[in-house]
Formats: structure tokens, C-alpha cells, sequence
């Protein structure tokens, strides 16, 4: 359906919501079988949870949001919605400082947590700030009860609910959500996202899915919905009235590959890297002629993906072979794959034309948080493996004289919460300046570099490294550091020691990095350092003027010893 006369994400799920077959199921957990949800227990959560919800909330206030992946995200999303409230997802591997910080900076008004554990990580935070007046949560907790609403108690009885449909105050140009962010300079930013915004990526996603469809089409999701990218595929998920499944964990995808047979599913490179390892190490296992009709296959899809025209033999092989080899491949995912989807990060070439060539049609996009998130996606009847595809419909991309890709259109964020000063320095004239480095090939877009001092990991994280840097230059044992893992598994860092403390032992120092990792996220720890003896300084040219770090020039010198930790 086209989403352009759609007000709002609300107004999106219960237009879907009277096209369906009410008995459909809409939402399922493969962690607990027993929990799922059809449209119409969707429908009736949503607004059940909405009226209660009314009891605190007036338009524009914000509800904190914490918990895995399950059914009862989605259905909280929307009832903070339909109350007029704006959803601050946040991760549930964030440090308390973190929760910290976005606590104080966003006012939630409620906060909505899955369970005991992840209500434990913030207990203390919301007990010091009054302005929370009510916890909500998926599981029981260990809390008195006049502090807190059990929702799944809540919802448990449906059967003599109102089913009109309440009146909607929403319009497209309204906050849907804050999604935070890493800021440059340490602190997280929050990016305030509009209904129309994601409304117009929807929009632009239904162009890439539409040949790809069945009528109920299935979709795995496994990235943390509190993730730009997977929030707004739930609402593509509704667009094209989905059956969404809900993994396990990372480690138990491929299982529930098998589980729920998906045909389209949306992951972030370090997923897409796994597979490529894994299938490698069985095709290296295969022998005679095994081993040749592999390599034959290998062979013929990289000719295909990378627009080589086929002999008339090569077609018939290729067809021979896309039956009693790349359909074997498909079986271990499900058999139904369609497509994967790769945002939030830069994924491999080399992984990107091995996938399409095995018969796993993989479409590479690219996007940021502050585009809602998606700015442009391959289509998948003509995948150019090098780029990310061409421009949504409705997004307007140039590129700026420097090389910098530059964006403008409603997909672009209403800007910073709390933030002026952050948001005039990346928004001018209406036009998003990205920090990446781009040109077109074609009419495709394709990223060459990045402006920005942001690493962003396989898994689709944006880290800020000044945040860690700062950290580890508080030590007393650090004097200065620069902190490595772009598209790497994790991250290391080179240090340079404080001047007094030039023999602290290894053990010392290791001690000392486990202390700052305390402090830091999971994905923000240190797992390796190398040390250096030379100071950065401006007459070594690692420093600016005003003694800002070099970090590209930095990086370069020390390429190998970073790499060696790998």
C-alpha cells in the first residue's frame, strides 16, 4: 500500500489492521511459542494499553522504552503513540551511566521495561527522579504495585473491548521517537524522528520489496528494535501486512531460520561476514565432484553479479546448478529466502558478490539514524554489489564540493533533542550533511570514505571513539590514546603512557582497562591495546594547531600494529 496519505505510524497500523484477516498472526516470539499475537489481539493491546497510558501522558511526552526483542515492543511503540507520546527506545546493553544520561536529557514521563533484569539497570536512576511516574512492564516485578502496571496482566482479558477506532490528533510532521545516538564529543545525541519521516522511508522500502511479496510475506527480525533500522522495518513489516517473527538470539538465528522459513529478512554486516566464514569453511570441506560443481557455481553467480554475460552453455549450467546446488544452500536458511537486506554499516564486497553468487540475493543500502534511517537500497533486479543503490523516492542526495554526501527530504530528522547547537552544525538550509564521503556511479551512490570521527561496527552500532579516548586519557597511567575497530569485531587502541608512570607493568595496565570497560557499554570495551613511545604532538604532525588528534593520519602510521590485534 502507498503510505503518502497516511498522517501517522498509528494511522498506518489500523489502516493495514482492516485490510487483514483479523485471525492473522501478526507477532511472534520463537523464544516463547506461547506468545503471539493476530492482528485483532494487536489491535485491542494497543488500544488498551493506550487508554491507561492516557492516565499520565499528555501529547509529547516522553516514554522510555527497554527491552529484547519480543511482541509486547512493538505493541508498547504504538500505544505510546496513539497516546500522543514520543518512544525513546534505548539498548539493553547500555552501562547505567548511559541510561543515566538519557534519563536526564529526554524527561521520560513513564518508562517501559520487559522484566526484573532490565528493570534492575535503571531502579536506582528513576528512583532519584520524580518526574517518572509510572513503570510499566512485559514480566513481573519484584516492585509494590502501586508503583508499576504488569501489561501482559493488562491485555490478558480482551474479549469485551471496544473495537471502533479512536479519534488520531497525529500528523506527519509530529515526533514519533528519539533514538539516540553517539555524539562526536562523547554524549549521545538524541534524534527526534517524525511520523512523516519514516513514513517516506516505508514508502521508498515498499518500492525495493514490492516484486519480492506474497501475501502474508514473513520476516525474521533479530537487530535491536531500539536500532533506527529495525525500528522503522517493523512499520515496512505493517505496510505489506507481514507475519513478523521474533529471533531467539544471534546465536540461534540460523535455527530459527529453519523455525519460520523467512523470505525476507534485514541484518546488519557482522551477521552477513558469519555466513560468509561459515558457508566458506564447508564449501573448503567439499571434494571431488562436489568440490567442482561449488566452484562452478561460484564462478557462474560472480560472472552475473558483476553484469558478465553468460554463454549459452554457462545459462544451462548456471540453471542446472541453481537447482542441485544454490537450492540445497537456500534449504539450510528456511528455503524460502527472497532476499537478506544489509544496512548499518559497510558491507564487504567480497561478501556481497559470494552471497548473491550462492543464490542469497543480499541488497546493500545505507543510511543514518537521521535519516529515519534509509537514504538509498540496490534494488533486486539490478544489484551493484560496490554501491548502496539509488536514492529512495522523496530523498533528495547530492554531494557537496568536499565529496560529502549531503541529504534533504522529509525521511531527514526534525533534529537533536536538547540540542540546537549540534543540529545547526549538521542541518543547513534544510540539507543533512552526512560526514560520508560519496559519489554517483550511474545514478547509484556510492560511500568512498568518512568525514565523520564515528566508528560504526559490524553489528550497525555508531561509537563515538573521543567518548572512549576521553575515558582512557582520565587514567592516570594514559596520556593519550586513539581507539580502533571500524567495521571490526571489536575495538583496541593504541596508548601512550603518562610520562611518570613509563613501567607500569602490563598487569597494571590490563587491571586498569577492565576498570574503564566497567564504565563503557559492552560494544564500547577495549579488548586489546599496543603501546607506543612517542607522543602525539603538532611537531610530529599527529596534532592540529589546537592540539586536536590527526586520528586519519594516526591510524595510517600505525595501520599494521592495529591490525595485528585482529
Amino acid at each position: 500500500m502507498s503510505t503518502k496519505n497516511i498522517n501517522s505510524l498509528v494511522e498506518l497500523f489500523f489502516e493495514n489492521y482492516q485490510k487483514q484477516n483479523e485471525n492473522n498472526i501478526l507477532l511472534t516470539s520463537l523464544k516463547d511459542s506461547s506468545n503471539y499475537f493476530s492482528w485483532k489481539k494487536t489491535f485491542l493491546s494497543i488500544k488498551k494499553i493506550s487508554s491507561e497510558i492516557n492516565k499520565f501522558l499528555k501529547k509529547g511526552d516522553r516514554c522510555l522504552l527497554i527491552s529484547e526483542n519480543r511482541p509486547e515492543w512493538f505493541i508498547s511503540d504504538l500505544s505510546i503513540m496513539l497516546s500522543g507520546g514520543i518512544t525513546v527506545p534505548a539498548y539493553t546493553t547500555y552501562a547505567e551511566r548511559d541510561y543515566e544520561y538519557i534519563i536526564n536529557d529526554c524527561s521520560p514521563k513513564l518508562v517501559f521495561v520487559s522484566n526484573q533484569e532490565q528493570f534492575n539497570k535503571v531502579e536506582n536512576i528513576i528512583n532519584k527522579n520524580k518526574f517518572i511516574e509510572k513503570i510499566f512492564s512485559f514480566e513481573e516485578l519484584d516492585l509494590d504495585h502501586n508503583k508499576y502496571i504488569n501489561l501482559n496482566k493488562l491485555i490478558s482479558n480482551l474479549d469485551n473491548e471496544d473495537e471502533s477506532f479512536p479519534k488520531l490528533g497525529l500528523y506527519r510532521k509530529d515526533p514519533a521517537c528519539i533514538i539516540y545516538t553517539s555524539g562526536t564529543q562523547g554524549n549521545p545525541k538524541g534524534v527526534i524522528l517524525s511520523h512523516g519521516g519514516i513514513l517516506n522511508n516505508c514508502e521508498g522500502a515498499l518500492d525495493i520489496l514490492k516484486p519480492l511479496l506474497t501475501d502474508q510475506t514473513r520476516f525474521l527480525t533479530w537487530l535491536p528494535l531500539s536500532h533506527s533500522y529495525e525500528h522503522t522495518v517493523q512499520f515496512v513489516q505493517i505496510s505489506v501486512g507481514a507475519k513478523i517473527f521474533y529471533a531467539e538470539s544471534i546465536e540461534k538465528l540460523i535455527t530459527n531460520m529453519n523455525d519460520c522459513k523467512p523470505q525476507l529478512m534485514t541484518a546488519v554486516p557482522r551477521f552477513y561476514q558469519n555466513l560468509y566464514q561459515k558457508i566458506n569453511a564447508s564449501f573448503n570441506k567439499a571434494t571431488g565432484l562436489r568440490k567442482k560443481l561449488i566452484l562452478k557455481m561460484l564462478e557462474l553467480g560472480k560472472k552475473k553479479i558483476t553484469k558478465q554475460d553468460l554463454s549459452f552453455v554457462e545459462k544451462i549450467l548456471d540453471n542446472l546448478l541453481e537447482k542441485i546446488v544454490r537450492k540445497k544452500i537456500k534449504s539450510q536458511f528456511g528455503g524460502e529466502l527472497k532476499t537478506f537486506v544489509s544496512g548499518g554499516g559497510a558491507l564487504d564486497k567480497d561478501v556481497g558478490v559470494f552471497l548473491n553468487a550462492i543464490g542469497l540475493p543480499t541488497l546493500q543500502g545505507y543510511g543514518l539514524t537521521e535519516t529515519s534511517p534509509v537514504v538509498s537500497c540496490n534494488p533486486v533486479h539490478d544489484i551493484r554489489v560496490e554501491t548502496v543503490g539509488p536514492p529512495f523516492r522523496g530523498n533528495q542526495v547530492r554531494i557537496a564540493e568536499d565529496g560529502e554526501i549531503l541529504v534533504k527530504g522529509e525521511n531527514v530528522m526534525l533534529g537533536y533533542w536538547n540540542n540546537v547547537e549540534e543540529t545547526q552544525k549538521v542541518l543547513k538550509n534544510g540539507w543533512l550533511h552526512t560526514g560520508d564521503i560519496g559519489m554517483f556511479e550511474n545514478g547509484y551512490l556510492k560511500i568512498t570514505d568518512r568525514k565523520k570521527d564515528i566508528l560504526i561496527t559490524p553489528g550497525g552500532d555508531n561509537i563515538s571513539p573521543v567518548k572512549i579516548e576521553n575515558e582512557l586519557s582520565n587514567s592516570k597511567f594514559i596520556d593519550q590514546s586513539i581507539v580502533y575497530g571500524d567495521n571490526k569485531p571489536y575495538l583496541v587502541a593504541l596508548l601512550v603512557l603518562s610520562e611518570e608512570n613509563q613501567k607500569v607493568t602490563e598487569d597494571q595496565l590490563k587491571k586498569e582497562i577492565d576498570a574503564i570497560n566497567s564504565n563503557l557499554s559492552k560494544i564500547e570495551n577495549i579488548k586489546k591495546f599496543f603501546l607506543i613511545k612517542e607522543k602525539f604532538s603538532i611537531e610530529n604532525g599527529m596534532l592540529t594547531p589546537t592540539l586536536k588528534l590527526k586520528r586519519y593520519k594516526i591510524v595510517q602510521k600505525y595501520k599494521n600494529e592495529f591490525e595485528k590485534l585482529y
